[in-house]
């Protein structure tokens, strides 16, 4: 009962520090707004083509060609190419050097002669997959004809009408987060592991206060101070992040996919773990050097776990410094639960958390047993 009492004063105290709170829900919010705003184009991979311009001379005699490049033309057309007929004595080459079009085609009887642009070269070789893909299935079906021209007729038709000519697809299947999704994220573990800091004032604040000899000498006894100031700091603090997650959720329409009682479970660990940790580094050092030390460690695993930008690709020294990062732990796991439904991949770091937080806890614990006052 005095371990719910403690934490239920600790926990209305903590609501009190407007500062703290207008912090933990303030900062997270506005780094997720502007990193996620300014750093779009840096998880965007598609790329966007331009107008596609092309110049086509189309001396060829066959009827039978004429109306198969009637609607090939139709059909590219509402692709988004925009076909322009050579006037007499222009120059298909010049205008393309020129940049006046994307490529220039020569149509006859005997085949298809292209010429691209070096400038636009994505645009330019979209077209000539396009005319190379006509070519391939007029001479396919010219062969057709001469044995079952119904089947030469279904060719054409089949081949020819819009939406045919540009596949998309991707070389990697799985979902990927765009900037707001990311950030979204990594603030939100940065953010978790940010109670260290407060954590680390749970007893050296009533040290400072000079309020620790009291609560030494008060019917309760140190163990269930500790576990109340420990049980407050963690439910404040994971407040925080559940309100950064639901406001990135419906305000900025971040994904955080189908499992979020998996990702609050995670973020629960992770605010354990840095409460715990604020706790022993507040046991390790002195007064003086404890801030420091917090600071340091908190921006550098901020920095090398994602928290301002992607390390996905991090490799020697610098990677290996980032997997010793919590927030590296977290974000990963986070993704593959997000966005490949991968529901084992949080157990192992919701473990690894506890752990570390465990250790931490009764380390704390021990050394105030042997410690007179706090």
């Amino acid at each position: 009962m005095n371990v719910l009492n403690i934490a239920l004063f600790e926990m209305k105290k903590d609501l009190r520090d407007r500062r703290t709170l207008l912090f933990m829900l303030a900062f997270p919010i506005v780094l997720i707004l502007i990193l996620g705003t300014a750093l779009t184009n840096a998880f965007h991979s598609g790329i966007e083509v331009g107008d596609m311009k092309l110049l086509v001379n189309n001396s060829a005699q066959s009827q039978q060609l004429q109306d198969y490049w009637n609607r090939f033309a139709q059909g590219i057309g509402q692709e988004g190419v925009e076909l322009t007929p050579a006037a007499s004595g222009i120059d298909g080459k010049e205008a393309v050097a020129e940049n006046q079009f994307t490529a220039y085609a020569e149509i006859d009887d005997n085949g298809i002669r292209f010429y691209g642009s070096s400038r636009d070269t994505i645009a330019s070789n979209i077209l000539q997959g396009m005319l190379t893909s006509f070519a391939d299935k007029y001479s396919f079906a010219a062969a057709a004809v001469k044995h079952n021209p119904e089947s030469a007729h279904a060719i054409i038709e089949g081949s020819m009408t819009a939406g045919s000519y540009v596949q998309e697809s991707s070389i990697d299947p799985d979902r990927k987060p765009d900037s707001i999704d990311y950030y979204a994220i990594a603030e939100s573990t940065m953010i978790a592991f940010y109670a260290c800091m407060s954590a680390s004032w749970l007893i050296r604040g009533e040290v400072k206060r000079k309020t620790a000899l009291r609560l030494a000498a008060a019917p309760v006894f140190k163990l269930e101070i500790f576990a109340g100031k420990v049980i407050a700091s963690t439910i404040i603090n994971f407040l925080c992040i559940l309100a950064v997650v639901l406001f990135s959720k419906y305000a900025f329409n971040a994904n955080w996919g189908d499992h979020l009682g998996h990702v609050f479970l995670l973020l629960f660990t992770e605010v354990l773990l840095a409460v715990s940790f604020g706790l022993g580094v507040a046991f390790l050092f002195k007064d003086d050097a404890v801030n420091a030390v917090m600071m340091i460690f908190v921006q550098v695993a901020s920095m090398v776990g994602g928290a301002y930008f992607p390390v996905d690709e991090a490799s020697g020294v610098f990677g290996g410094i980032a997997n010793l990062s919590p927030l590296r732990w977290a974000n990963e796991a986070l993704m593959n639960l997000i966005y490949n439904d991968d529901l084992q991949a949080v157990f192992p770091v919701i473990a690894l958390n506890t752990a570390i937080a465990a250790a931490f806890l009764a380390f704390v614990a021990i050394t105030m047993r042997k410690r007179e006052a706090f």
